[in-house]
């Protein structure tokens, strides 16, 4: 359980998460991500990163139990200052990162995939931000880097999701496949990004994230403080108390 790290193929790290049963990370859960991610885009023998994740689906976002165990706000601080450093982590990895993604990919997940540089999904997979039903904001900037704006504001207002297929009509997603072909179609993308010069690749990430027009960090950021406001009001204990309860108001 946690994250690791390996070499399937020259040039090619893999930065796999594992935190069962849904991948929905703890505090310490999002920085080691971070960690990991960062690291590999250091490794002057990476060229590309492949991101993916064990279980049943790639991610829930924070792990909602954890913060309603703390009767504080220490967890809340840290969990956003985790999503925050793991979302940097792969805008800013030195190479392309390309995601894998099967099953769920909620909240901080859509915030991982949005800034991810490459997305490869399984048939199974769906995307989306369910903030607002529990007693959160946030990640909206990341979202819009995956459907188009109207389309966001639906999915962020409503808490739907949308599959792959959708994404990749919208040409946010590369590659749609069947769940067990997910990490070779992955692993092939980053292989044929690999194969290039590895400091161009390197110039090339920097090149375009310098054109970008959202500075995705700081936006989120922006978010973010909506979540303490509403934190502070009382309504985000009041909507997260219903998580995972039946027929709640």
């Amino acid at each position: 359980m946690g994250v690791c790290t390996s070499r399937p193929t020259p040039g090619v790290a893999l930065v796999t998460v594992d935190f069962p049963p849904v991948n929905a990370l703890p505090v310490k859960g999002w920085y080691a991500l971070a960690d990991a991610v960062r690291a590999a885009g250091r490794d002057p023998g990476v060229r590309c990163v492949v991101l993916t994740a064990e279980g049943r689906g790639f991610n829930a976002g924070v792990d909602i139990k954890e913060l309603q165990r703390d009767p504080g706000h220490a967890s809340l601080i840290g969990a956003n200052s985790g999503c925050a450093e793991a979302f940097a982590a792969v805008y800013e990895c030195e190479v392309p990162v390309v995601a894998a993604v099967a099953g769920h990919c909620l909240g901080g997940g859509v915030g991982l995939v949005g800034n991810a540089d490459a997305i490869v999904a399984a048939e199974d997979a769906v995307f989306g931000l369910p903030e607002l039903d529990r007693g959160a904001l946030g990640a909206a900037t990341h979202l819009a880097r995956l459907v188009p704006q109207h389309l966001m504001r639906a999915l962020y207002y409503t808490a739907r999701t949308a599959t792959a297929a959708e994404l990749q009509a919208h040409g946010s997603v590369w590659r749609v496949v069947p769940r067990p072909e997910l990490l070779d179609a992955a692993l092939a993308l980053a292989g044929e990004i690999a194969a290039k010069d590895g400091g161009l690749l390197r110039l090339a990430k920097a090149a375009l994230n310098g054109i970008d027009p959202v500075d995705v960090r700081r936006s989120y950021r922006f978010e973010q403080g909506f979540t303490f406001e509403a934190n502070l009001s009382g309504v985000a204990d009041r909507v997260r108390d219903t998580f995972g309860k039946e027929n709640s108001a």
